[in-house]
């Protein structure tokens, strides 16, 4: 093994990965990591029903054929890479996956599909081997994309810096040392998809946030060290705040993440939440509604209001979801996935909603994304909504234990089935006493 210059915040980053352990975990961190466990989880058996999840998982099967690792939802297995490459695409397809504000992206799914690959790889992985590697993941990902923005002015997706952060935690559960580690975050840094975001929700398409290929990089990276590839200093030697990287083990990022009831765009939910507190505050319905006024930030703004021709159309967009949501109650994968995302009804709604760029909730994105949603009613009644953020955000409105579960099975039962969905969301409650975490893995297939 040939090894890189150490550094003093890669050996910083080395010795969190090396040294974080179940025990020193404080019990407020070990507790969020079987709540995103069982969020992102959710999200990618959810996920599978998709178009893209289906094209993803025929692509790994002839591509990257296989028995290393599961395919979840389907069953079928692939080479590790492959069922990492499908199990990324499926966690974020239906975009109500966890996120972190300050990066404008998605962790969880960028960490969950290489650490279940390298599980699978190892074998005899316990579910607290499991759970911490998830938990030093996700503080990974947190900073690399911290610094990727603040040093690259384009904003990237979350693979180009989910695939930091999964090699991270993908490597910790395969046992490399540090000198395997630098070669493996460094290598899935300079090999993981650099896509500008924006250009994504422009046009909205299955590319969607790179999570897939960001996931298939780090899988492929890990092997590659422990072969001995060598890689660049990974990214976080570049930190602009030396707090990011010496905060690591003290202060976890983790706690920090908001959560998303919506199979929308994130941007999107506050503007969906506003337009619900007049409905349901005034006990009017979608028949009185004569137009509906966002007022919003510059990216939310950019969101289509097209008619969405397709799943990723009716995520990437501000008209469907609020229409959706009016009509139905609920954005989710009912919604936006065909013959719903087509419906008539829908469209008239959607015909209604206009949206205007407000210099002052434009001041507090990212680290707030703020609307306020008018709607004028068929007798001329103007109904305002008040500046809204979104929902299950930190610190004060936090889903509960019980309404993570409530989405956990309103997204997964259709997959699983009632019974299996309830055993996964037991298994899961109880991780960290499970000897093998491969046992949660075969829950995970109908």
């Amino acid at each position: 093994m040939i090894k890189a210059k150490p550094v003093f915040y890669t050996e910083r980053t080395l010795g969190f990965i090396l040294e974080s352990t179940w025990a020193d975990l404080p019990a407020s961190v070990r507790r969020q990591s079987k709540r995103c466990l069982l969020d992102i989880l959710g999200a990618l058996l959810a996920g599978t029903r998709t178009p893209v999840a289906d094209i993803m998982t025929q692509t790994a099967r002839s591509q990257f054929p296989g028995d290393q690792a599961t395919i979840l939802g389907s069953g079928f297995t692939a080479s590790a890479a492959g069922a990492a490459l499908a199990n990324g695409f499926a966690g974020n397809a239906l975009d109500i996956d966890d996120g972190y504000r300050l990066v404008k992206g998605h962790p969880g799914a960028c960490v969950l599909p290489p650490i279940l690959a390298a599980t699978e790889i190892a074998g005899g992985v316990s579910g607290e081997s499991f759970l911490t590697a998830l938990v030093v993941g996700y503080e990974l990902g947190i900073r690399a994309g911290m610094i990727r923005h603040a040093r690259y002015p384009t904003y990237h997706s979350s693979g180009s810096w989910g695939a930091i952060s999964g090699a991270g935690a993908a490597g910790k559960i395969l046992g490399l040392d540090r000198g395997a580690l630098i070669q493996a975050m460094g290598t899935a840094e300079y090999h993981a998809p650099l896509a500008p975001m924006m250009k994504g929700i422009d046009t909205p398409s299955m590319t969607k946030d790179s999570i897939g290929w960001g996931c298939m990089t780090a899988v492929l990276s890990v092997l590659m060290a422990r072969k001995g590839f060598t890689g660049i200093i990974p990214i976080f030697e570049e930190t602009p705040d030396p707090e990011w990287i010496q905060g690591l083990g003290k202060r976890y990022e983790i706690l920090n993440l908001y959560f998303k009831p919506y199979a929308a765009c994130r941007w999107a939910q506050p503007a969906v939440d506003g337009a619900l507190k007049i409905l349901r505050g005034h006990r009017i319905g979608p028949e009185a509604v004569k137009e509906i006024q966002v007022h919003t930030f510059e990216a939310a703004a950019r969101l289509s209001r097209d008619y969405p021709g397709n799943t990723e159309e009716a995520q990437y967009n501000m008209a469907f979801p609020i229409a959706a949501a009016l009509i139905d109650g609920e954005v989710g994968p009912a919604q936006v996935l065909p013959p719903r995302l087509f419906d008539r009804d829908i469209q008239r709604l959607m015909d209604r909603v206009s949206v205007v760029p407000v210099d002052a909730f434009e001041a507090a994105f990212p680290a707030k994304a703020l609307a306020e949603v008018v709607i004028t009613t068929v007798d001329g009644a103007s109904l305002a909504s008040g500046v809204m953020a979104a929902g299950w955000e930190p610190p004060d409105t936090l889903p509960s234990d019980a309404e993570l579960t409530a989405k956990f099975k309103w997204l997964v039962t259709p997959v699983l089935g009632p019974d299996r969905t309830q055993a996964l969301a037991a298994a899961v409650a109880g991780f960290d006493m499970l000897e093998d975490a491969r046992d949660l893995i075969s829950l995970c297939c109908g």
